[in-house]
């Protein structure tokens, strides 16, 4: 239920008016979705009608973001690993930690996800947690973006630009298991792969 009152929120949210308010709208259109289930409903969600853009100037045009816990935890993974991608290349990283954290094979929460390894220098997950360098945000305006990205994500934002990604590397490395993997995106600097699926012996 939370992904369809996104969809519908970002999809009405350049028609309302005095006359006829965003809520109402997107009572309209929930009436509509009655009955929707199954395919139907993925179909629905993921049409490419629903509104967002991956561009600089949409991301900004959006209401300065802020949560809790888990949105910061996504927001400072945005902008210390990704802040210097394009807006679709960070939604594309954000996908990565949401589709980790709907994983049985990582920890159930953002924070959990990016978190995860952290203490060990060079073997967390996510570089700028173990790398021995104070996490500050010298950048206000490209954490305020980054914050944008993370507060649509956690929000439940579509993801389909990564096609169930769960891992992804700068172009100019070559980890080992990303031979393992199946590439499933490239965009900006990082390629992006999904997890083999573990196949039961039973």
């Amino acid at each position: 239920m939370k992904r369809i009152a996104f969809a519908l929120a970002v999809m009405f949210a350049g028609t309302a008016s005095a006359e006829t308010p965003l809520s109402q709208l997107i009572e309209r259109e929930r009436a509509a979705l009655d009955g929707l289930g199954g395919n139907a409903l993925v179909s629905y969600l993921e049409r490419p009608s629903t509104g967002m853009r991956y561009s600089r100037a949409w991301i900004d045009a959006q209401p300065e973001a802020e949560g809790g816990e888990q949105w910061r935890c996504l927001a400072e993974a945005l902008y210390f690993e990704a802040r210097g991608e394009s807006v679709k290349g960070q939604f594309a990283v954000a996908e990565v930690v949401m589709n980790r954290v709907d994983s049985a094979e990582f920890p159930d929460s953002v924070c959990g996800v990016v978190n995860q390894g952290t203490g060990r220098k060079y073997a967390c997950q996510f570089t700028y947690t173990c790398d021995g360098h104070a996490e500050v945000v010298n950048e206000p305006r490209a954490f305020t973006r980054a914050g944008k990205v993370a507060k649509l994500m956690v929000d439940g934002a579509p993801r389909s630009l990564t096609k169930g990604a769960t891992h992804y590397h700068a172009k100019r490395v070559s980890p080992r298991w990303s031979r393992r993997f199946a590439r499933t995106a490239t965009i900006g600097v990082h390629h992006f792969y999904r997890m083999p699926t573990r196949i039961s012996q039973n």
